[in-house]
């Protein structure tokens, strides 16, 4: 659905350019998706609360270092039905235009939100509709016997690695 997105938006004579993202949905709940689903950063860095807060029961006083779980916002089933399953739809609405959602955060939260992630978002869809505008994606393996278990989780969620092959269109 992604190539042909591509093939009908960009076509194959011409890069692609950011403008083209807004008439791409389902690229962009694909893109979207991919960094829900792999939750490479699963800890926010800590923070510090800047005056006592009450957060449910519960009074934080000033001063306290908290650690946001990304991963419980990521994963939440109550936003993202079936949140271990990988679903573009998990950021469309019923007539497949694209769905913002307050739950992903893949770049943090709060004031310290990544800084670069403007940069890593144009960066991700460039590279990524450039990629598959010019190349068939085969795994070496069948798609079927793929595993996605991160092989490290901690302070980052690393996936584990593939060889692909590019195969020119």
């Amino acid at each position: 659905k992604v190539k042909e997105e591509i093939d009908l938006v960009i076509g194959r004579h011409r890069s692609p350019c950011m403008q083209d993202r807004s008439q791409m949905p389902y690229t962009d709940a694909v893109m979207h998706e991919i960094q829900r689903y792999i939750d490479l950063l699963p800890m926010n860095v800590p923070h510090a609360v800047t005056h006592d807060i009450k957060f449910r029961d519960y009074i934080i006083p000033k001063g306290t270092t908290i650690l946001t779980s990304l991963t419980s916002v990521l994963h939440d089933p109550k936003e993202f039905p079936n949140p271990d399953k990988f679903d573009p739809g998990h950021f469309l609405d019923e007539s497949g235009n694209f769905k913002k959602s307050n739950y992903f955060m893949p770049f943090s939260a709060g004031k310290r939100i990544c800084v670069g992630e403007g940069l890593a978002r144009m960066e991700l869809f460039l590279f990524l509709t450039t990629i598959l505008q010019n190349f068939n994606l085969k795994p070496l393996v069948d798609p079927q016997d793929l595993d996605t278990t991160p092989v490290l989780n901690g302070l980052a969620s690393l996936p584990p690695a593939y060889k692909l092959c590019f195969i020119p269109v």
